[in-house]
């Protein structure tokens, strides 16, 4: 595969005021993402709502989302000469026997990549998140992206391990929301040495957007962002300018963006997204239990940021 650089929405999964899946907004999210310049789409990770869509919903969502962007390519031939935005499909499960089997049908359905999460709640040792990743890795030839988000899981991927998986054929990066700066750089020069010893390509992705600047202008390749669901635009111009090193126009459009960024995460996420969308018209504001519509309070705040971030006249 080759490496997925710039801006990847988390994308959040729009529903019906009844909680069901709005399969028909997400075709058009898919489409609007794909005019405003996104890079690659996420689907079904945590801002899709994945702790509660069903095992059927999950499958479905992905199949819609690869269907939608590959119908969208071959009915635009000459927008991004006529190739189809990568679908990243969320398939991490906290047991290994899932994630292979959802791994195994976003395979089957044409999914570009899988993205795989430190297992939660059951809290892993370094060496049980080797194993489960390699497990993974071995059962089915889809490029993986892991994906280390402590602050939701609790077991903290370190360094030596992702570069330990690294070396793992079919494991091409990692979406590390640490936000640990200092953890980044390790990975990025762990990433380079990597490729000096046996030339294979390890991206390394921000998945925290207030840091993913940063992340990038230390040589990361790209952001998964929460953000990108109601700014796609600037956040695929930002990460142009800040993996080529053009501190200054990346700095300016993260400035613009900087209140916007924190203000996604008033209430856990996806709360304010889902408010932020419905704002835009681009969905409903129906979001599953436990997680509840945004507050008044809230939405005041997301207000504000959205005029600043100039998403709002």
């Amino acid at each position: 595969m080759t490496t997925i650089t710039g801006s990847i929405v988390a994308l959040a999964t729009p529903m019906n005021l009844d909680g069901s899946v709005d399969y028909p907004a997400l075709r058009k999210l898919i489409d609007w993402h794909i005019t405003e310049g996104t890079d690659c789409i996420g689907v079904v990770g945590t801002t899709g709502e994945s702790p509660t869509v069903t095992v059927k919903e999950h499958c479905e969502i992905i199949r819609v989302s690869v269907e939608e962007s590959k119908r969208y390519a071959a009915a635009n031939p000459t927008v991004r000469g006529g190739k189809h935005v990568p679908i990243m499909a969320g398939c991490g499960a906290n047991s290994t026997a899932e994630a292979i089997e959802l791994a195994k049908y976003a395979k089957q359905v044409g999914a570009d990549c899988q993205l795989q999460v430190v297992p939660y709640y059951n809290r892993p040792t370094q060496e049980g998140q080797y194993m489960h990743f390699k497990a993974i890795a071995e059962a089915v030839t889809l490029p993986m992206v892991l994906y280390n988000v402590p602050g939701r899981t609790v077991a903290d991927m370190s360094v030596e391990t992702t570069l330990r998986l690294a070396r793992v054929d079919g494991i091409v990066g990692i979406k590390e929301a640490s936000g640990n700066i200092d953890k980044a750089q390790w990975l990025i020069k762990g990433a380079q040495a990597l490729k000096a010893e046996l030339n294979k390509d390890f991206a390394i992705y921000s998945g925290d957007d207030p840091t993913a600047v940063a992340m990038m202008l230390c040589g990361g390749q790209g952001n998964i962002s929460v953000t990108a669901n109601i700014a796609p635009k600037l956040l695929h111009e930002l990460c142009v300018a800040a993996v080529a090193g053009n501190i200054k126009a990346a700095m300016a459009i993260q400035f613009k963006l900087l209140s916007l960024h924190k203000a996604m995460g008033i209430e856990g996420n996806p709360i304010a997204v889902k408010w932020a969308m419905k704002r835009l018209g681009l969905c409903g504001p129906a979001i599953r239990l436990p997680l509840t519509e945004l507050t008044a309070a809230g939405q005041a705040a997301v207000e504000v940021a959205m005029r600043e971030a100039g998403l709002l006249a």
